[in-house]
């Protein structure tokens, strides 16, 4: 990202602060089996079946927002499709600005992109999002 003064930065890995939104890389079908889709499934009221977007577990009140970055069949989208749902994501953030949202590295672990590849999507997004130290 080409402004780290205006951002703030977390360790890859960690978990996110109490009450903010867990961001992860999700598919086109709404599976989330693996990495952090699993995590958010597990921990951050991610939706079986809810390919992107906000979701929040009505009892925890965790919530988590999906960013697709591989399709139904579990294919790697291509790096315009991530922004186009990217750029999505960058909207609601600057919707809701009484939001924090935590971003996992979405598309650059099991969709095998490189931080390069993804980061510089996120360039002019809301100071709302904790990005990964590696962007």
């Amino acid at each position: 990202m080409s402004n780290k003064t205006s951002y703030q930065f977390h360790q890859d890995g960690t978990t996110p602060p109490n009450g903010y939104v867990f961001v992860f890389g999700s598919n086109e079908a709404g599976r989330h089996g693996k990495g952090a889709a699993k995590a958010a499934a597990d921990h951050y009221g991610a939706i079986y079946g809810v390919p992107e977007g906000y979701m929040e577990d009505s009892v925890t009140k965790r919530a988590s927002y999906a960013i697709p970055t591989k399709n139904r069949q579990i294919s790697t989208l291509s790096l315009d499709e991530i922004r186009h749902h990217v750029d999505r994501f960058k909207q609601f953030a600057k919707n809701h600005p009484e939001k924090q949202f935590f971003m996992t590295r979405i598309g650059c672990v099991l969709a095998g992109y490189q931080n390069e590849d993804i980061a510089p999507m996120f360039a002019g997004a809301t100071d709302n999002i904790n990005f990964p130290e590696d962007w």
